[in-house]
């Protein structure tokens, strides 16, 4: 692979919709997980959630517009001033603001090497269907 990448966010592939991005297989990340999700106003039906099976700590990072992150029942900004480091162990759950929010979102698991999960490969089927279709 070459020694850089460059990919407009808009233009990367997507799962639920095109709001769940495939930054990290868009750019050739194979080191530690990285997504770029877009979510509309408002939002907060994100799922609450946990990493303890695979012992994954994550980082969010608002890149546009803002919300809240919720960790273990109280809530912070989730802005373009404030990172979030969330261990593996905590639940955590997402809430878009009044002007959506687009969140990057970096995991990985301390001490090991990182683990390509299939769905986020470029051309992979979308896990997130039947949440679209309000299953």
């Amino acid at each position: 692979m070459a020694g850089h990448t460059v990919r407009r966010i808009d233009d990367m592939q997507g799962h639920l919709g095109g709001a769940f991005k495939l930054a990290r297989a868009e750019l050739g990340v194979t080191s530690f997980g990285m997504q770029i999700i877009d979510l509309p106003p408002n939002m907060d039906r994100y799922p609450e959630h946990d990493h303890a099976a695979e012992g994954q700590e994550e980082v969010y990072v608002a890149l546009r517009g803002g919300g809240e992150l919720e960790v273990g029942g109280e809530r912070f900004a989730l802005d373009g001033d404030t990172c979030v480091r969330v261990g593996p162990d905590v639940k955590r759950k997402v809430y878009a603001g009044a002007d959506g929010l687009r969140l990057l979102v970096i995991g990985g698991t301390p001490g090991a090497a990182y683990a390509v999960k299939d769905y986020t490969e470029l051309g992979s089927d979308d896990p997130f269907t039947a949440l679209l279709q309000g299953n």
